[in-house]
């Protein structure tokens, strides 16, 4: 495997770039708390391991190659993300104090959303598949066979993830006292509804040859 370095290096510059699962840390670490931040990442750390498994066995260059599988997956992921969008923005005019983006009455059931909003966010997003298949060859020796290395850099973009994650999220958490009075908190739902859409919108109009 040649560049590991460098190879970390593009992969936290990667990572800390606003996108879909941020927008979701977020939310989620602002309505539940430093658990539903963690829940979220849990998910989303997990989808990375299934995407990771995919580009391993092949499964990801399927997708990349089947216009047809990448635009089902790329439409389901961007009505999922609309729906995030529109519940953030529905509950931000209903004017309730939502326990996640798809408010439950108990703690328990939120923290389970928190993961499967991470977890899904992630998973129905075809443009990480495009990176794991596009990214992660032009570090591989020629001529050496994918598998391990594939293997070994998944790993590592899920640990740096969740490196880069963690603290993120009790930060968000610190400073939640002030994120949530009622004015800031009314900017941030606003602007994380807006941006799921956003995503929502972008990701339905990417190409499957980006």
């Amino acid at each position: 495997m040649e560049h590991f370095f460098l190879f970390i290096f593009m992969c936290f510059l990667l990572i800390i770039l606003p996108g879909p699962d941020t927008a979701i840390a977020t939310k989620n670490t602002l309505t539940i708390g430093k658990a539903g931040g963690l829940k979220t990442l849990f998910g989303t750390c997990c989808a990375l391991l299934i995407h990771t498994t995919a580009a391993v066995i092949g499964l990801s260059a399927l997708i990349v190659k089947s216009a047809l599988l990448f635009s089902i997956l790329k439409y389901v992921g961007a009505v999922y993300l609309g729906y995030l969008g529109f519940k953030t923005l529905w509950s931000l005019r209903k004017n309730e104090a939502a326990a996640s983006l798809e408010v439950t009455p108990k703690q328990g059931s939120a923290k389970l959303n928190c993961f499967r909003q991470g977890f899904l966010t992630n998973l129905l997003n075809p443009k990480v598949a495009v990176f794991f298949l596009t990214f992660l060859p032009q570090f591989v020796d020629p001529g050496q066979k994918p598998l391990l290395p594939f293997l070994i850099m998944g790993l590592t973009y899920t640990l740096l993830t969740a490196i880069w994650f963690i603290p993120y999220i009790y930060l968000i958490n610190q400073i939640s006292a002030f994120m949530k009075r009622p004015s800031t908190e009314k900017v941030v739902q606003g602007l994380t509804g807006v941006a799921l859409l956003g995503f929502g919108i972008k990701l339905a109009l990417e190409k499957a040859h980006s």
